[in-house]
């Protein structure tokens, strides 16, 4: 078996519009391609990265909640490298989102933070 890449990561999230407006205009991903299912009730909103399809974000009626706690089963958290955090903190500040204190990663030394998307999924900012 060969794997090239990670093809996709796919999110069902609770209020389709705050986080399409999140992902779009908080983080900044490029709305690809967005496509209403009647038969579901459902929106699937295709998402890129500097032009590199990376997310789906789902809408269903009433989805179930899911623990987000960090050692829950599951999805740990979604991470984003940037080249500067500190203007990554900056900018998510200034759009009202709030951060945990910078952290530095005990293996590689490198400094990192969360916050949480509309949901609570914990987001990740990792420094490259």
């Amino acid at each position: 078996m060969t794997l090239n890449k990670v093809h996709h990561i796919a999110l069902i999230c609770s209020d389709y519009g705050i986080s399409k407006k999140f992902y779009c205009d908080i983080l900044g991903l490029e709305a690809v391609r967005e496509t209403y299912r009647k038969e579901r009730d459902s929106y699937k909103l295709d998402l890129a990265l500097n032009g590199v399809y990376v997310l789906e974000l789902f809408s269903f009626p009433n989805p179930p909640k899911r623990p987000s706690y960090p050692e829950a089963a599951g999805l740990r958290h979604l991470a984003f490298e940037t080249d500067n955090l500190d203007e990554t903190v900056r900018d998510l500040s200034s759009k009202n989102i709030a951060s945990e204190p910078i952290r530095i990663d005990d293996f590689t030394g490198k400094r990192f933070t969360f916050i949480s998307d509309p949901d609570g999924l914990p987001i990740e900012f990792y420094e490259k």
